[in-house]
């Protein structure tokens, strides 16, 4: 198994990138890895782990978040991106990891590698943590803002061949994010994608659920359009970096505070890894015909590293033929 990993993707490329390429060949000794980019700066950093795992293919040019991502895919062809899709396109490589700008990897995904016939659109599902101790995938949490109600259908779809084939969930729980639990709530664009997934017999659709149950554990995924789903992916993150900030704030008041702290050590790292966006690797962008993931731009190591391992997950669950059978199959 080899996967592509774009060196220059993110706010701390290279070094990072590679810091979490090196920790993810240790972890796993199944893996290869491709790693686009300046080859010259990216072997130095590389050192003596540069060898039969870990090749680097040179491409000097690279694609910021400023750029327009069409005219980017297009033009700049030997950017650190293109040449890590390209060989995703061209079989050299199984899967894809980049930090770099979303929109440029959904487009150059999409044009490259190529949608899994039958899929609308391609969608962005993280997988979650819950208090429950499993996953949640959230889909669409930004590749398609303007949605039609369809689309949601294909997103539960394709989160689910995600559950089964990375989780071995045999038939998740589905739920639409809205602002209320009642059938008829939300507004014209709610109701009748609620009415469209329930209808659907694939789908094991439980029904609407509020922003604040996403991570309850009771459902196994929730769909929703790009722009809502990217507000609650957000509020999640700052929700968990504004509590771990007020409990640092409250152990630091007092000596006894520092004590009890001290005793519940273990506890707070527990919860740390759980929320950590760095733990979790990236976001998977599905419904394409090799696996993707979209780590965070601001990903160290960690991330990287989780992110390499998420594909390799990706690839041995046979996520995109899961789908692709089941899209055959309907």
């Amino acid at each position: 198994m080899r996967i592509a990993v774009d060196g220059y993707g993110g706010d701390h490329s290279p070094t990072e990138v590679v810091k979490g390429v090196i920790q993810a060949l240790d972890a796993d000794p199944s893996i290869e890895i491709l790693l686009t980019g300046k080859k010259q700066e990216l072997s130095e950093l590389a050192g003596s782990s540069l060898g039969k795992r870990l090749t680097v293919k040179d491409a000097p040019d690279v694609i910021s978040c400023e750029d327009n991502p069409t005219l980017a895919i297009r033009t700049k062809k030997q950017s650190s991106l293109v040449a890590a899709l390209d060989a995703v396109a061209a079989g050299e490589a199984d899967g894809l990891v980049s930090a770099g700008s979303t929109g440029a990897v959904l487009i150059g995904a999409t044009l490259k590698i190529g949608r899994i016939k039958g899929v609308e659109r391609p969608a962005l599902a993280p997988a979650l943590p819950t208090v429950k101790g499993g996953k949640v995938i959230l889909c669409d949490c930004g590749a398609n803002v303007d949605c039609r109600p369809s689309y949601l259908v294909g997103f539960a779809k394709m989160a689910c061949a995600y559950e089964k084939g990375v989780f071995g969930v045999s038939s998740p729980r589905v739920g639409l994010l809205n602002n209320g639990a009642e059938e008829n709530k939300g507004n014209a664009f709610s109701v009748e994608a609620y009415g469209l997934l329930k209808a659907e017999p694939s789908i094991n659709f439980i029904g609407n659920v509020e922003a604040r149950d996403i991570l309850s554990g009771e459902v196994d995924v929730v769909v929703s359009d790009g722009f809502n789903g990217n507000i609650a992916l957000k509020s999640a993150e700052g929700t968990a970096k504004a509590v771990f900030s007020l409990l640092k704030q409250g152990i630091n008041s007092s000596l006894r505070a520092k004590c009890g702290a001290l005793l519940l050590k273990p506890v707070f790292l527990g919860l740390k890894k759980s929320l950590d966006y760095n733990e979790q690797g990236g976001a998977a962008f599905l419904g394409l015909k090799k696996p993707v993931v979209k780590a965070h731009g601001a990903s160290k190591a960690k991330s990287i590293m989780g992110a390499i391992l998420q594909v390799r997950d990706m690839i041995a669950g046979g996520v995109s033929d899961v789908l692709a059978k089941d899209l055959q199959n309907e």
